[in-house]
């Protein structure tokens, strides 16, 4: 491509009066905003090992009650995006999150979506909107934008999990807010995946209606996602084993921003993943093995941790068991992008 001329090439004195006027000049900037063929990309292959962060989460549940703290979390932040903005990804904001026994996280609400991934513990309780959904290991739940939440725990352990908000996109249109309520009544005894969703391609019809809601399902069991891999596994031998997390309604992505999946990799596959505009979030439910972007040096990671790759980079995923199958939650900034036009 063509070199443009610099900012210096300018005199000082017609740099002043542009900024005096907060005025920019394109050109010095161009190749910056529109590099030639790949973009830029700040997000840098990570492994937040969760052996290493897991004493660091237990300390802050020593230090910060829960009432100094809303929300107490450690945010999974890429260095590549600047720790402070508190990015995974362009848009993703991933965190830790802990509850102890008998306490619970205040209900409120916001504009960013969220999904909770239970890492560890059990005996708590997500509340959505008066709709209780137990955290069990390996769940998906929903906290869509705008729906008021909290997290109870009466289990004896502490009780952990993977936060992944659309934070960082809905912070920079400037429409991050939220908002405290009262502890909520529930509406429901138990959350719709037990009955209402509780079979693929089964959908509930109350009074003759069906639910015209963008999330109805709230709570995607682990133990029905994995027995799903497994039958998938035994008919496809030589595919790779992946689904896509979605409106059991309509079959969309479950927010228009992040879209959610799971994979299993055989004992000893060696998975290349479709080469993608969207950076990627693993989080690793099952299994060990490693991660490699383009030919730079694989991560290994094992159960629990949770890695990150960028876009527009060959990714390629290994199980190096020769009896155990693993098995990996993704999230990516797919559905956006071809929202956008640029997947």
């Amino acid at each position: 491509m063509q070199s443009l001329g610099t900012l210096e090439d300018l005199p000082q004195s017609y740099r002043d009066k542009l900024t005096d006027l907060n005025l920019v000049p394109l050109w010095p900037n161009m190749r910056a905003v529109l590099p030639h063929k790949v973009p830029s990309r700040k997000t840098q292959t990570l492994n937040w090992q969760f052996d290493t962060l897991r004493p660091l989460l237990i300390e802050a549940g020593d230090l910060t009650p829960m009432e100094k703290a809303e929300r107490r979390v450690l945010v999974l932040a890429n260095p590549g995006h600047g720790l402070t903005n508190m990015q995974a990804t362009p848009s993703i904001y991933m965190g830790l999150q802990l509850i102890l026994p008998g306490e619970t996280a205040p209900n409120h609400r916001h504009t960013p979506n969220a999904v909770r991934i239970i890492i560890e513990g059990e005996g708590a309780t997500t509340i959505v909107d008066g709709e209780p959904c137990i955290m069990e290991r390996g769940d998906l739940i929903l906290t869509p934008s705008g729906k008021w939440h909290e997290h109870q725990h009466d289990g004896d352990g502490p009780i952990i999990w993977l936060d992944i908000l659309d934070l960082p996109l809905i912070y920079q249109l400037e429409g991050s807010w939220a908002i405290e309520g009262k502890t909520q009544t529930k509406v429901l005894e138990r959350d719709k995946s037990f009955a209402e969703y509780s079979a693929a391609g089964v959908v509930p019809e109350l009074d003759f209606k069906r639910e015209n809601t963008d999330s109805p399902m709230l709570r995607y069991p682990w133990t029905r996602t994995r027995a799903c891999l497994m039958e998938m596994a035994q008919h496809y031998s030589d595919s790779p084993i992946r689904i896509a997390y979605v409106n059991p309604e309509n079959g969309a992505s479950l927010f228009p921003s992040i879209g959610f999946g799971a994979m299993m990799l055989r004992p000893n596959e060696t998975l290349s993943l479709p080469k993608r505009t969207s950076a990627c979030v693993f989080h690793i439910v099952e299994g060990q093995g490693s991660l490699q972007v383009d030919s730079n040096d694989a991560l290994q990671w094992t159960e629990k941790d949770t890695l990150s790759a960028p876009g527009y980079s060959e990714v390629t995923l290994s199980n190096p068991s020769a009896t155990e199958p693993a098995f990996i939650i993704t999230a990516d900034e797919a559905p956006l992008h071809r929202y956008l036009g640029i997947f």
